[in-house]
């Protein structure tokens, strides 16, 4: 019997807990989206951005149907149809576009720095969704991630008295994205993980479809096979399956940890951005991205905290 719960106990390290699968699919999930910003630069060198950002959320709508059929999902009901286009406009629309038009004038690294903004902007849109009331010290930090990547951006465009267009498209990338993500979230409770992104981008099909249709006008685009293969990366892979990976592992849980592992995604794009696009690794790059990934992931991990003395 002791030599049998020995073994017990020996074993135990070698099976991986709840909390590591989670985490693990989690991590595959933002390492299949840190390849979204390169993809979309090398994409964008050789296809209208209206059609990168149209186009791909079409390939990943028809996806979506297919396993939403082959798999006899309920269809949402009243309300939940106006959340999903929240999320489609946010997550299927808002953030694909206003990157890809973003990313014709500046470059995946810069783009990283100040999407990476992004945790804390979904942690701010929860709370204010859900009329949270969290310490002054998540509003501090919030307040000083937005003015560092604000700064960078500044100093990135030329110095502080100048601004660049694609900065504010970033800007309104991430915020239509936190939109989304914090909306999604909350519906996912209701409809399923995969579920809801899946449901948000046949919502969106037939808006994406005609912007496509009209990226078309001038004929079929001419771009590189490495153009295509990264337009098709960012379809299947950026805007459905990835997704399907994220979610697996938020629902795995814990959710509140596998959340964070988000924060690392800017290092990793930045990375791939290094080795894929040969841009370099200035300190103000570096020293930018780790200023505001530290300031987003203080945040999340104040919202997160239990209050004092509970």
């Amino acid at each position: 019997m002791s030599h049998n719960s020995s073994a017990t106990t020996f074993l135990r390290p070698l099976i991986p807990s709840r909390t590591s699968t989670g985490i693990l699919w989690g991590l595959l999930g933002v390492l299949a989206f840190s390849l979204t910003v390169p993809l979309t630069r090398v994409a964008v060198e050789g296809l209208a951005p209206l059609f990168i950002g149209a186009g791909r959320a079409v390939v990943a709508a028809s996806l979506a149907a297919v396993a939403l059929a082959v798999t006899r999902q309920r269809f949402p009901r009243g309300l939940q149809w106006f959340r999903l286009a929240v999320v489609a406009a946010g997550i299927v629309a808002g953030f694909p576009l206003l990157t890809t038009f973003a990313l014709t004038s500046t470059s995946a690294s810069h783009g990283a720095v100040v999407i990476a903004l992004l945790p804390a902007a979904t942690a701010t849109v929860a709370v204010l969704r859900s009329r949270e009331r969290p310490r002054a010290l998540f509003w501090v930090l919030t307040v000083v991630g937005v003015l560092a990547a604000l700064a960078f951006a500044f100093i990135q465009s030329g110095g502080l008295g100048s601004l660049h267009w694609a900065d504010l498209l970033l800007l309104g990338a991430v915020v239509a994205a936190a939109v989304g993500y914090a909306e999604g979230g909350l519906l996912a409770r209701e409809l399923g993980a995969w579920q809801t992104i899946s449901w948000a981008l046949v919502v969106a099909s037939p808006v994406m479809i005609v912007l496509t249709l009209v990226s078309l006008e001038s004929g079929m685009p001419q771009a590189a096979p490495g153009q295509w293969w990264s337009f098709a990366y960012l379809g299947a892979v950026s805007m459905f399956l990835g997704f399907f990976a994220w979610y697996h592992g938020l629902a795995i849980g814990p959710m509140a940890q596998v959340s964070q592992i988000q924060l690392v995604q800017p290092v990793m794009t930045i990375a791939w951005a290094w080795l894929l696009l040969g841009e370099p690794l200035t300190w103000a790059t570096v020293f930018g991205g780790l200023l505001v990934i530290f300031c987003a992931g203080a945040a999340v991990r104040v919202r997160l905290a239990p209050p004092s003395g509970s």
